[in-house]
């Protein structure tokens, strides 16, 4: 099974990312911030952010490609009804991919946004 990340679940639209912003919870920890909503779409969504306070352009695409990559990995993993902005904070301009994949699945552990199977694992 080819594991990829579709376009059209991907957040494009800034009127998208202020919905996240101001009716989501978010939660963080010293590598990113993830705002979670339930679903405004039929299916979930996700967005990914990196600030300019990061570094230059190259910096902070490098951030949301880690970001990226992770959420794929990851994303069966998660319920179907919930969007997700994820920030990527300074620290997580010199991480690894397996760091922030460690990040990530303790900050969906907090939000209980993950499957019932994956949690008894």
């Amino acid at each position: 099974m080819k594991y990829s990340l579709q376009k059209k679940l991907i957040v494009k639209e800034n009127s998208d990312f202020q919905k996240i912003y101001r009716c989501g919870r978010s939660l963080a920890n010293k590598n990113m911030v993830m705002y979670y909503c339930k679903a405004f779409h039929p299916s979930h969504k996700v967005a990914f952010a990196a600030g300019k306070k990061l570094g230059n352009a190259v910096t902070r695409n490098r951030v949301k490609r880690l970001l990226r990559e992770v959420y794929r990995l990851h994303r069966r993993e998660i319920k179907d009804d919930y969007c997700l902005l994820l920030v990527g904070r300074a620290a997580a301009v010199d991480l690894k991919s397996t760091a922030l994949e460690k990040s990530f699945y303790s900050l969906c552990k907090r939000a209980n946004i993950l499957k019932k199977e994956v949690e008894k694992k």
